[in-house]
C-alpha cells in the first residue's frame, strides 16, 4: 500500500475531525508528508503532534475553506515547505439537513460556501502548481447524497451533485497535465457532521440511523489511500461506498 504514497505531499482540508483526520493518520502512517487545514487549530496541532510522535511528517495551517485566501495560504505553505503538492484532498464539508419549508436560508448559504466554493477554492489553489509540475491528484469528498435525494437533504444533496459535476469537468480538462481526479462518495459514516443539524427531529432520525448502521471514518481513509496508491497511469475517478447494511 505504500507504493506511490511514501514521500508524497498531501494537503487535506477538514482535517481536524472525521474522515479528514482519519485520512491524515492513514497517509502519514504510509509515509506521506501531510499538511492539514481546518478551522480548529488546537485540534490540528494535537493531530500533528500525534503523527510526529509516531514518526510521521506533518504540519498544520488554520484554514477556513470559505476564504479563498486561507485555502491559498494552506496550499502555498505545503509547496514552500516541500517544493510541491502531490495530492489535494478537498474534504471539508458541512451537512445541516433540513426540510426546505423550514427556510433555514443561512444554513443553505453556509453549505454552498463550504461544500461548493470551498472545493473550488481548493482547485484554484492547487491547480497552478500541479499544472507547472505536470502531475498531481485532486480528491474531493462528495456523498451518496450526491447521487440521490432523501427527506431534508435537498440543499445538501444539491451541493454534492454540484461537486460531482465540477470534478467531472475538472477530470476532462486536466488530461494534458497528467493530473488525476477522484470523487469519493461515502454513505453513512460516523463523524461529527450530524452535530451541525439544527432541526432536532431531523437530527434524531439521522443520528439514530447512523449509530445503527454507520461505519468508521477509517473506511474513508483506506479508500483514499487505495486511490492514491494506484500507478500514475491509473486514474480512479469515482468510488461510492456505504455500510453493507445501508439501503439507500
Amino acid at each position: 500500500m505504500t507504493l506511490n504514497i511514501k514521500n508524497k505531499v498531501v494537503v487535506i482540508t477538514g482535517a481536524s475531525s472525521g474522515m479528514g483526520e482519519a485520512a491524515a493518520r492513514q497517509l502519514a502512517g504510509l509515509g506521506a508528508k501531510v499538511v492539514l487545514g481546518a478551522r480548529r487549530a488546537e485540534r490540528l496541532e494535537a493531530l500533528v503532534s500525534e503523527i510526529k510522535a509516531a514518526g510521521g511528517e506533518a504540519f498544520a495551517v488554520a484554514t477556513d475553506v470559505t476564504s479563498r485566501t486561507d485555502v491559498a495560504k494552506l496550499v502555498d505553505a505545503a509547496v514552500e515547505a516541500f517544493g510541491r503538492i502531490d495530492v489535494l484532498i478537498n474534504n471539508a464539508g458541512i451537512m445541516p439537513l433540513s426540510a426546505l419549508e423550514a427556510l433555514k436560508v443561512e444554513e443553505w448559504d453556509r453549505m454552498i460556501d463550504v461544500n461548493i466554493k470551498g472545493v473550488l477554492y481548493g482547485i484554484a489553489a492547487a491547480l497552478p502548481h500541479m499544472k507547472a509540475q505536470k502531475s498531481g491528484h485532486i480528491i474531493t469528498t462528495a456523498s451518496v447524497a450526491g447521487h440521490l435525494v432523501f427527506p431534508a437533504s435537498s440543499v445538501y444533496s444539491g451541493t454534492k451533485f454540484a461537486v460531482r459535476a465540477i470534478c467531472e469537468g475538472l477530470r476532462q480538462e486536466v488530461k494534458d497535465y497528467s493530473i488525476r481526479t477522484t470523487i469519493l462518495s461515502p454513505g453513512a459514516v460516523k463523524t461529527e457532521l450530524l452535530d451541525q443539524i439544527s432541526d432536532q427531529a431531523v437530527k434524531t432520525a439521522n443520528s439514530d440511523y447512523v449509530n445503527q448502521v454507520g461505519i468508521s471514518a477509517d473506511s474513508y481513509a483506506r479508500i483514499a489511500a487505495f486511490v492514491i496508491s494506484q500507478p500514475d497511469e491509473v486514474d480512479v475517478n469515482e468510488i461510492i461506498f456505504r455500510p453493507t447494511a445501508q439501503q439507500l
